[in-house]
């Protein structure tokens, strides 16, 4: 099975991480392809590798099949399928129901969040006020955060293993970084265990890449 993924700039880009993140967790070889956003030419250079002019895209070839997958949660539900040691959703039925519904929570939710806080990874951009419906999302995130952690006993917020739960929060934690989002307890506890996994140190080192080389 071949695997190629397309992903957008990393410094900006979150669903390109969301991607991202299960794809490199599953341990599978695959191909990275790479796309700058936003500058004139984006729009044709994402049509070239992904049909819905969307990031990330995932195109998997095994054997005769060649099909292609553009959406972060199924990306993610793809992979936990095809790597299943990987513990990308956790074993209990319960936790498994759970996890997914803390992704999708995220997939769906959190605008006020997304806008007032927009991704910049390798950036430090204090002295934001949370707007009140950004406040809201943080403490609904910081909620969700610690009733997980209380049930599986972390690091992570199933357990053991960072999973597809992790990766769609993985960029909510890098917000927090950025805009200095006061955590305390076990929500820092486990915001720090993200910032410094190893997947995201290559991450941040990307996003680096590009704010030197005037990319972001």
């Amino acid at each position: 099975m071949k695997l190629t993924l397309a992903v957008g700039t990393k410094n900006w880009s979150s669903w390109s991480l969301r991607g991202w993140l299960p794809v490199k967790l599953s341990g599978l070889p695959f191909e990275e392809r790479y796309v700058r956003l936003r500058h004139d030419e984006t729009e044709e250079e994402v049509r070239k590798v992904s049909p819905s002019g969307l990031v990330p895209l995932l195109t998997v070839e095994d054997g005769d099949r060649h099909f292609q997958i553009w959406d972060s949660l199924a990306i993610a539900e793809f992979m936990a399928e095809i790597a299943p040691a990987a513990h990308l959703w956790p074993e209990g039925r319960v936790a498994r129901a759970r996890a997914r519904s803390v992704a999708a929570e995220m997939h769906s939710g959190f605008a006020a969040l997304r806008q007032q806080f927009s991704m910049e990874f390798a950036r430090h951009m204090p002295g934001h006020t949370p707007t009140p419906g950004t406040a809201k999302a943080i403490a609904r995130i910081i909620e969700i955060w610690d009733s997980c952690l209380a049930e599986s006993g972390g690091p992570f917020l199933f357990g053991k293993h960072f999973g597809n739960a992790d990766a769609f929060y993985a960029p909510v934690v890098s917000r927090f970084h950025s805009y200095d989002v006061r955590l305390t307890g076990a929500a820092k506890d486990y915001a720090d265990a993200v910032w410094h996994h190893p997947l995201m140190r290559e991450w941040l080192k990307a996003s680096a890449d590009e704010v030197d080389k005037g990319l972001v």
